[in-house]
Parts: structure tokens; sequence; C-alpha cells
């Protein structure tokens, strides 16, 4: 299944009114999950966070991360949100697992791994026709699901892909599963965020019913809101680009051809792809940037280096080993394999 590709960078950045694109570097990998595992000191699979060194086991939403945060990994310095995904891993022909590591984005490869974040409040020639609300304090939201590993359930979420990079500007031929060919530049996951909010809650039980889609097409056609969720906020968007290439030999692939890659969580499909978000915009920072003509570069943020985001780490809160070749995924998730179609009902 592929999927139309988002528009390229130039593009993107020619047709909206404002557009955030900036580099977070790595904060931390460790089994910690505050939205959906709040409490444990060990969610059940391993992340991978970005952004202020206030994550941790619990996070109050009545205290914002830029209270508590002293630095963010992220190039924009009021950002102390956090943002997260699950981690890819490389499972060999023994069975042994070994973590793939990420690495800098096109203009960011400076940094220590990390992600690619995009706000972006419309798709359109000039300013937008209605105002766009940045996110509030206390508002949190996950995308996708790790249970899923069908088609049908994927599409829900319409825009969670994979890029197979031919070479670092590759940004096209998007799939919802892995890639199946070995990809010269590595794999780029792409997590889009719904674009539609209630207006009133901040979060939900389930963390993503508060936000929706467009009733219609997507955000980049410019889909109108549904009655349910009549509140436009930005599209948030993230790249990760995974350092896969140092396991292109098929020699050490599966002996049936099969791709060699799976998510912490134990899916091996791709289908399974999401992201968590914490906000913590110091201030009204992201609205005020959502409100000017900002092109990437945002003059009326506060920034720091690339080298500065780097020296921003945490030390993982309970130590394990999530290096070398390991006999089983950290947690001991167990790899499960595609449903049939029919197996899933809406």
């Amino acid at each position: 299944m592929r999927f139309s590709p988002v528009a390229s960078l130039g593009l993107l950045a020619q047709s909206t009114h404002a557009l955030l694109r900036f580099s977070c570097s790595q904060l931390v990998v460790e089994r910690l999950d505050p939205l959906v595992n709040p409490g444990s000191d060990q969610s059940p699979h391993l992340h991978q966070i970005i952004g202020g060194n206030a994550f941790n086991i619990s996070m109050d939403p009545n205290i914002s991360p830029s209270d508590t945060a002293t630095c963010t990994t992220c190039t924009f310095a009021e950002d102390f949100s956090n943002y997260w995904t699950a981690v890819m891993f490389f499972k060999a022909k023994n069975g042994t697992f070994k973590r793939v590591p990420i690495k800098g984005n096109v203009n960011f490869e400076q940094a220590s791994g990390g992600m690619t974040v995009y706000y972006t409040p419309t798709i359109a020639n000039g300013p937008p026709k209605e105002k766009i609300t940045a996110f509030k304090k206390g508002f949190r939201m996950i995308i996708g699901n790790p249970t899923y590993r069908t088609e049908a359930q994927a599409k829900q979420f319409r825009q969670l892909t994979y890029t197979c990079l031919k070479d670092p500007m590759t940004r096209s031929g998007e799939t919802l599963t892995f890639p199946k060919t070995a990809c010269a530049a590595g794999i780029m996951v792409n997590v889009r965020f719904p674009t539609c909010w209630d207006g009133v809650n901040l979060d939900s039980p389930d963390h993503m019913s508060h936000v929706a889609y467009p009733s219609s097409g997507t955000f980049e056609t410019n889909g109108p809101c549904p009655s349910t969720h009549p509140v436009k906020v930005p599209q948030l968007f993230y790249e990760v680009v995974w350092d896969t290439a140092k396991f292109n030999n098929k020699a050490d692939w599966p002996t049936d051809g099969s791709q060699p890659f799976v998510w912490s969580f134990g899916d091996q499909t791709g289908y399974g792809n999401h992201g968590d978000y914490v906000f913590g915009w110091k201030g009204d920072a992201l609205q005020k940037a959502m409100d000017t003509n900002c092109n990437i570069n945002c003059p009326q943020l506060k920034s720091q280096t690339i080298a500065a985001g780097n020296q921003c780490q945490q030390q993982q809160k309970v130590t394990e080993n999530i290096d070398g070749w390991l006999t089983e995924l950290p947690g001991g998730m167990m790899v499960t394999p595609m449903k049939k179609e029919r197996a899933f009902s809406a």
C-alpha cells in the first residue's frame, strides 16, 4: 500500500503561511511512558524521547514541563515539550536483536540523533483564513496504536508512514508498512498528528478522542474540521531517520527474504507505528509563532545551537541493557506476526 507523498520541503515552505521545522536531539532511550503507563517505573516497551529534561515517570498536566525543565534538546529554546516514539530494532537471522540508532535529518546532521519536528498551521498561500489555535498548557495526545497489525487498522490514522531513503532528500514513496527492500540512506518514519481539536479537553482517556483528522481529505488538502472537533490546531509532524544502512547486508536478513526490522513493541509489520506528545512550550511562544509569518526560522522565538541541544541529556531512570546484541527485546516483548484482515472489525 503506497500513500501519496507529502509535499517536498521546498514546496511546503513556499505554500505555508508559517512553518516551524527544527531539530531536537536525543534526550534519553528508556522504558518510560507517562501517558500510557503513568507511575510505572518501566513501561512495557522501549521509547526514544526528545525535548525538555522534565520528562519523568509521571507528568502532572497541571504543571508545565517549561516550569520544571532546566534544558531542552530542541533548537527552539522555549520548547520544553516532550516527543517520543518506539524504538526500531534489527532482528538478525539467528534471532538476536540490535537497536537501530537514529541520525540527524537534512540540515541537522550535527544533532545527536533525535527527530525533526514540524508545526504547520495551514497549507495555503497567504495568511490563514481562520485562526490557528496553538496547543495549551496541559495538552497531550497520542496517535497510532501499537497493537495494530493489519492495513485496515493502520489506515484509520491516514498519515503514519515510512519512507525508504534512496538518499537523504528522498520524500516520495511513503508506505504504511516497513520497506521491503534495503534502503541506502536509512528509513524515515513519518508521524503526522490530527489537526482538529474539540476545543475543551486537553486530554482524553485514550489520549486521542479529543483530537481528530479533517472530516474529509487531509491537512495537506485543506480538509475541513468535523463539527465535533471544530478548532484548528497546527499539524504536529515528526520525521525520524533510522540509520538502517548498516544492516543492509542481505546475508544477515531472514532466509525467506522478508524485511528484518521490528518495533520495540514486537511489531514486524510496521502497522503499529505511533507517536506521543506532551505540550511544554513556554508561555505563548508557540501561539506567537503560529500568528507570525515564520518560515522555518523564527526570529520571534529564542533559539539555541544544535551543539547546545546535544548537551541536554537524561540518564535512564531504571538502567537496563539496550545496546549490544540482545536475545530478546527490552521488557521481553514478543514479536507478533501480521494478522489476517478479516480479524479486524471497525
